[in-house]
C-alpha cells in the first residue's frame, strides 16, 4: 500500500504529529502539501522529495538539470504552462518531464498523444518549476524551431482551426483510445459518478462529479477535445458527423477488473457539444432494505407494501439519487423461486440471476410501452419498470397493477406527496391512481461523513442551524462536523447515503387522490399521518454522525 505524504515527512523527521493535523485541519480543497508550505512547516523542495517517494519517482533540482532543446521544442508555451510540465531531455522513443503533480495523469497521457512519445516522469519542486517555465519560456510563445517529432505533431493536429463541418478527426489512434482510457480510469478511481465534458473557445473542460459535487479536473486543447468527443461517440455507438441534435447512447468499458457500463449523453451548444458520461457498475447489487439506510419505521411500511400480491409501489427521487438500487434492493426482498420476475429498463444496471431483463432499444422501436404490452401476456408475478416517462407506460403499468401484477417503477418528483399530481399531469385518471397505488418511497442522497475524520460538535442553544432545522432552540444539540484529511482528500465527506420518506397510500390518501387534491393538500395529510419527512430523516442521520446538519439543509426543505 502506497505511503501517504504526511507519514513520509513524519518519518523523515521534518514534520511534528501536531503540525500534521493542524495541516490537515486546513486542507479543506487543496492538496496537502501546497497547505503544509502555506503553514510554514515544510519547504516546497521538501514536499517534493516526499512525493517522489512516495511514488517512487527520480526528484530532480533545477540547479542540477541541463535542459536538451530538442525536448523543450517539443512543447510550446501554453501547453507546458497549462501542465505544468517541462520537458527535459528525449532518449530514443521516452520523454522525461518534470512536473511538481505527479498525479495529473490526464495531463501526461495528452502530452504523450500531443509527442507521439512515452513519458517518464521526474518530480520538482513547484518553485524550481516556476523558474523552469520561465527560464524555458520566457516571452509565453513556442521555441523555434523544432524536431522531427514535433513537427509531426504539427501536421497531424494542423486542421484544429478549420470549420468544424470540415474537420475529420481520427478516433482509432492508439494516443487517442490511451487519453480516453485514461480518463475513464481516473473516473473510476475518484468514485466519480459521472464525467462532464464542456467545451469553451480554446478547447474543453473535464469535470467530475464525486459525491454529488462537480470537482475541475483539467482542461483539454481543441483538437485534442474534438477526437475524444469522436472517440466517445464511437464507443457509443453514435453519429459522429452530426453535431446539430442531441444524441443518446451506451457503451461498456472492459479495461478494467470488472467491466464498467457507462451512458453517453450529447448536447450541442454554441461553443461545441458537451457530453456527459454517466458511469454504472456492472454485476449485481446485494444491498438490503437496511444497507441502503431506511429507518425501522419507513423500512416496516415498506416491507408491508411488498407483501402484497398486486398493486404498485413508486420509487421517486431526482436524477442520480439512486432510485435503481432501492428497487432492486425491493427485488431482493420478493425474488423467490416461486415468482417469474421481469424488468424492463434503459439500460439494465444490475444483472440478477433468476430474474428476466429486458433492455428497451428505442433505435428499434422497442419502447418501455412495447415491451410491457407483450410482458403481460409473460404470466409475470412481478414487473419492474425502470421509469415511467410517458402517459402510455404509465396507464400500462397501472393497468397491470390493477389486474393481478405487482409492479414496481420510479418517477422523477421533489416528494413522495407530489408524485400523485405527476402521475395526473402525464394523463392518468385520478380514480385509477388511487386505487393501483400501495405506495411511494421518495429518496434523495447526501454526503456522507469521512470515518476517518469526522469529529465531534456541539450546537449552542439559539443558532441559527438549530432554527433553520426546526429544532429546540432552547437547549443544545450534538452533532459532527467535516474536518478533511488525506482519506477524503481534505472534502471531510467520503461517499453518500440515503434520505428517505415513505408515504403508504391510506383510504383518506385514496379519497383526496379521487378527489383531485394539490400535492400542498396531500403533504400535509401525509404530516398530519405521521410521515417520516426528508428533513427528519436527515437529522437523525446526522445525530448519529453519518452525514452534518449543514448536508441536511442543503438537501431539503422544512416540510412541517
Amino acid at each position: 500500500m502506497r505511503k501517504k505524504l504526511g507519514e513520509i515527512l513524519l518519518d523523515r523527521g521534518l514534520l511534528t504529529r501536531p503540525q500534521l493535523e493542524q495541516a490537515l485541519a486546513h486542507t479543506t480543497g487543496g492538496r496537502l502539501g501546497e497547505t503544509l508550505v502555506a503553514l510554514g512547516f515544510v519547504t516546497p523542495e521538501q514536499v517534493a522529495r516526499g512525493m517522489a517517494e512516495q511514488f517512487n519517482l527520480p526528484f530532480v533540482a533545477l540547479r542540477d538539470l541541463s535542459f536538451d532543446p530538442d525536448a523543450v521544442r517539443l512543447l510550446n508555451a501554453r501547453t507546458a504552462r497549462r501542465y505544468r510540465a517541462v520537458p527535459v531531455a528525449c532518449e530514443g522513443k521516452k520523454l522525461k518531464i518534470a512536473t511538481s503533480d505527479p498525479l495529473n495523469v490526464v495531463a501526461f497521457d495528452e502530452i504523450a498523444m500531443l509527442t507521439a512519445l512515452t513519458i517518464d516522469l521526474l518530480v520538482m519542486s513547484v518553485t524550481d518549476l516556476d523558474r523552469a517555465l520561465a527560464r524555458l519560456y520566457p516571452d509565453g510563445s513556442a521555441p523555434a524551431g523544432g524536431g522531427e517529432a514535433f513537427r509531426q505533431t504539427t501536421d497531424r493536429y494542423r486542421r484544429a482551426n478549420a470549420p468544424a463541418d470540415e474537420v475529420e478527426v481520427p478516433t482509432d489512434t492508439a494516443p487517442v483510445v490511451r487519453l480516453v482510457n485514461t480518463l475513464i480510469n481516473q473516473a473510476v478511481k475518484e468514485r466519480a459518478s459521472d464525467i462532464h465534458l464542456e467545451p469553451h473557445e480554446e478547447g474543453m473542460r473535464v469535470r467530475f462529479r464525486i459525491d454529488g459535487m462537480l470537482h475541475d479536473i483539467t482542461r483539454l486543447d481543441k483538437d485534442i477535445s474534438l477526437q475524444i468527443v469522436s472517440r466517445l461517440k464511437v464507443m457509443g455507438g453514435l453519429d459522429i458527423s452530426e453535431r446539430r441534435l442531441p444524441q443518446d447512447g451506451s457503451l461498456r468499458f472492459a479495461e478494467l477488473s470488472e467491466p464498467l457500463d457507462l451512458r453517453l449523453s450529447t448536447l450541442p451548444t454554441i461553443l461545441g457539444e458537451k457530453l456527459v458520461l454517466r458511469l454504472l457498475k456492472s454485476g449485481s447489487t446485494k444491498l438490503s432494505l437496511v444497507e441502503i439506510g431506511l429507518a425501522e419505521e419507513p423500512r416496516r411500511q415498506l416491507e408491508s407494501m411488498l407483501q402484497s400480491a398486486y398493486g404498485m409501489v413508486l420509487v421517486t427521487g431526482p436524477t442520480g439519487s439512486g432510485k435503481t438500487t432501492t428497487l432492486y434492493s425491493a427485488l431482493g426482498v420478493l425474488h423467490t423461486p416461486h415468482r417469474n420476475i421481469v424488468t424492463v429498463e434503459d439500460p439494465v444496471e444490475f444483472r440478477v440471476p433468476g430474474i428476466n431483463q429486458v433492455a428497451v432499444n428505442a433505435r428499434i422501436g422497442l419502447s418501455f410501452a412495447q415491451v410491457l404490452r407483450a410482458l403481460v401476456r409473460q404470466d409475470p408475478d412481478v414487473i419492474m419498470v425502470g421509469e415511467i416517462r410517458d402517459n402510455e407506460t404509465a396507464d400500462i403499468a397501472i393497468r397491470s397493477a390493477l389486474t393481478g401484477h405487482f409492479v414496481l417503477s420510479s418517477l422523477h418528483t421533489n416528494d413522495a406527496p407530489s408524485t400523485i399530481t405527476r402521475l395526473v399531469d402525464m394523463g392518468v385518471e385520478p380514480f385509477l391512481a388511487a386505487s393501483s397505488l400501495l405506495g411511494i418511497v421518495a429518496q434523495r442522497l447526501v454526503r456522507r461523513l469521512c470515518r476517518h475524520c469526522k469529529q465531534s460538535t456541539t450546537l449552542p442553544s439559539g443558532s441559527p442551524q438549530l432554527i433553520a432545522a426546526g429544532l429546540d432552540p432552547k437547549r443544545e444539540h450534538r452533532f459532527y462536523d467535516a474536518k478533511g484529511c488525506e482519506s477524503c482528500n481534505g472534502e471531510g465527506y467520503s461517499g453518500r447515503l440515503g434520505i428517505f420518506e415513505v408515504l403508504p397510500i391510506t383510504e383518506e390518501l385514496r379519497e383526496m387522490i379521487t378527489a383531485r387534491a394539490t400535492a400542498g393538500e396531500l403533504r400535509r395529510m401525509a404530516i398530519k399521518m405521521g410521515i417520516h419527512t426528508f428533513r427528519q430523516d436527515g437529522l437523525h442521520k446526522a445525530e448519529q454522525g453519518l452525514t452534518t446538519i449543514s448536508e441536511i439543509l442543503r438537501m431539503t426543505y422544512q416540510e412541517e
